[in-house]
């Protein structure tokens, strides 16, 4: 038994809760990098680890996290969110997490990759109707099928 077909909104409230979630997440990064690190301390921070275009990269990561966080939270733009922020994800895990193993207590890409899993899930399905993208637009219903002519 598929309880989403029971409850047709059940899917819709899962991508709120998960959207949320990522987003407040990302949103608290966002800032942290803005108000504590500070452009000049990511920059440097992003020069350690190699990362290409380090001026450039800092200001991509800050800014994705931060309102593309808030597009999650807010439900706008979520496909164009959830792929961006899957980029900034790849990024920390490619110049960061990788060489340091699974775990998130030893430096690793758990974290990261939950995150940027989840944002291309949400980038693919979209963000339900329980966001500004589904009051401006609606879910889109597949179109029926036509039976099979034998």
């Amino acid at each position: 038994m598929n309880p989403a077909r029971r409850f047709p909104y059940l899917p819709d409230a899962g991508l709120l809760v998960g959207r949320l979630a990522i987003g407040v997440i990302f949103i608290a990064h966002g800032r942290q990098k803005l108000t504590e690190a500070g452009h000049a301390g990511v920059t440097t921070m992003f020069e350690g680890l190699g990362v290409p275009f380090p001026s450039l990269s800092a200001a991509f990561a800050t800014w994705v996290e931060l309102l593309g966080g808030a597009a999650l939270v807010l439900g706008l733009l979520v496909p164009v969110a959830g792929v961006l922020l899957a980029a900034d994800m790849a990024g920390a895990f490619w110049f960061a997490h990788a060489d340091k193993g699974l775990f998130a207590s030893g430096g690793g890409y758990e974290l990261v990759l939950a995150l940027g899993a989840t944002c291309l899930l949400l980038a693919l399905a979209g963000g339900g109707r329980f966001g500004v993208d589904g009051a401006l637009f609606g879910r889109r219903e597949a179109p029926a099928r036509e039976p099979a002519r034998t």
